[in-house]
Formats: C-alpha cells, sequence, structure tokens
C-alpha cells in the first residue's frame, strides 16, 4: 500500500514536472506530493491500529460466547444427569414395588 502510494506520488510530479516552467514550480508540487503520500501513510497506519482494535474487540466478545455457551451445555448435561438418576430410582422404586 505504501510502495503504491510512493509510485502514485513520484508519477504525479514527474507529470507536474513536465507541465511546470519554473523550478520553483516543480519543487513546491514535489514537496505537496511527499506531503501527500506521507498523510497517506499515516492513515493507513490509523486505520490499521483500528482495526486491529476491533479485531481484538471481537475476539474478546467471541471467547465470552464461548465460555458461555459452554456454561451452558455443562448446566444442562448436568441437569439430564440428574434428570436420568432421578428416573432410574423411580425405575427401580417401581421394580421392586411390584
Amino acid at each position: 500500500m505504501r510502495i503504491r502510494t510512493l509510485s502514485l506520488a513520484a508519477v504525479a510530479v514527474l507529470a507536474l514536472g513536465a507541465a511546470a516552467c519554473s523550478e520553483s514550480t516543480q519543487e513546491s508540487a514535489e514537496a505537496d506530493a511527499e506531503a501527500a503520500a506521507a498523510n497517506t501513510g499515516e492513515a493507513a497506519e490509523d486505520a490499521g491500529s483500528a482495526l486491529a482494535e476491533e479485531a481484538a474487540q471481537l475476539g474478546t466478545a467471541i471467547e465470552a460466547g464461548a465460555k458461555e455457551a459452554a456454561q451452558e451445555v455443562d448446566e444442562a448435561t448436568d441437569r439430564l444427569a440428574q434428570e436420568a438418576r432421578e428416573q432410574e430410582a423411580e425405575t427401580e422404586a417401581d421394580a421392586r414395588g411390584n
């Protein structure tokens, strides 16, 4: 991304240089192009940092959701095991009573 920006800035400088009449105009255009390239690079870095932060927050949310789901599954299996034990005890009681 940065190389592309710098390449575009260089092409812009050359194009402006060919069209410019004086050396001072060319130097000014080159300075403007370099400043634009620097600003673009900074904006790309800022965007990258923001994306990294959002990705970290998303990862944290996914982790929390997975832990909650695992807890719910654990509780559900505990309930099912308890119900199975109760059913087994009831079946034994019925078998003894008959």
